[in-house]
């Protein structure tokens, strides 16, 4: 098993310290544009290797996709993080050159690969991807499915006073401020409606919680986070190189599910060795079909761009 994560910055190197503690692969490539950038984060990674005690080789590269070749995953974190006070919407000019130019650089040397688009506006790049590489779409995945449901079930766990693993609560829509779902309505604690156990006012506030979650950390410490972002993706890269059939959300191209085609959106689905194996409809009250739809418009004026630019 070879996997390759594009960008060694906070949330490319995160990604790739838990894949290398959990041992996804033999092989895992960190390759970044800056001169000996990943090749020092590389070299500290396997310095943990002893402590740590993995298998994993890691090796650092600097813009060079060859060593990429025959990697069975590539976790795409290139791009611009959010500063303070700027949106997802505002990245899209800079980092479409740069998702696209990496996609064909990956598609080179690794033509069947299962690409996890992690770069920000994640549902544009994700179709970005989806309308460029050629690849079947569900080889293309993003991620932020899987680090929205987390931070859900974080503001869950603070108000019941539980364990967040102990929560089931998803995510769909778009990866935006404005644009995600947290469905309150279908999350359970061991099968509890939550809805059972926390007043209106209390569900109002994790829901509004939720939504900000990313721009509440960009405030505090000056930048996106990495943590749950790098962990998010090696979860999902996890339940790919081992075939866990997880239910979790991922953005996902939509061909009629949830009333909407054209389009990458968050939704839930089961994935494992082949990438999404199926889209999970969940029965959806009128009003948060409503949401969804709404959801939809936002992201698809968002795609618009990239017509408006000619990059696809």
């Amino acid at each position: 098993m070879k996997i390759t994560v594009v960008g060694a910055g906070a949330v490319g190197a995160t990604c790739a310290d838990n894949i290398a503690r959990k041992e996804l692969a033999e092989e895992l490539i960190l390759l970044d544009i800056r001169e000996g950038f990943a090749e020092g984060k590389a070299i500290d990674m396997m310095q943990t290797a002893a402590l740590l005690e993995f298998d994993t080789k890691i090796k650092g590269v600097t813009n060079d996709y060859a060593a990429t070749a025959d990697s069975e995953v590539v976790v795409i974190t290139s791009g611009l993080p959010r500063k303070p006070g700027m949106t997802r919407e505002e990245l899209i000019g800079t980092n479409a050159g740069i998702v696209k130019s990496v996609t064909e650089n990956i598609l080179k040397y690794s033509p069947n690969t299962i690409i996890i688009v992690v770069s920000n506006p994640m549902d544009t790049m994700n179709y970005l991807t989806l309308k460029t590489s050629g690849l079947p779409k569900n080889r293309i995945l993003g991620m932020g499915g899987a680090l929205d449901s987390a931070r859900f079930k974080y503001y869950l766990s603070q108000e019941l006073g539980c364990s967040p693993a102990d929560l089931n609560a998803v995510v769909i829509g778009g990866h935006g401020d404005t644009t995600m779902i947290p469905l309150i309505n279908h999350a359970t604690w061991n099968s509890v409606p939550v809805t059972q156990l926390l007043s209106k006012e209390q569900q109002d506030k994790i829901v509004a919680a939720t939504m900000v979650g990313g721009a509440t950390l960009t405030k505090l410490i000056g930048t996106s986070a990495w943590y749950a972002p790098g962990a998010g993706t090696a979860f999902m890269v996890e339940a790919i190189v081992r075939d866990q059939k997880k239910l979790l959300s991922c953005g996902v191209a939509l061909d009629g599910e949830y009333g909407q085609s054209d389009i990458s959106l968050v939704v839930p689905v089961i994935l494992g060795k082949n990438g999404f194996e199926r889209i999970v409809e969940y029965k959806l009250s009128d009003a948060e079909q409503a949401e969804f739809d709404k959801s939809a418009g936002a992201v698809r004026n968002m795609n618009q761009v990239l017509y408006d630019t000619n990059v696809i």
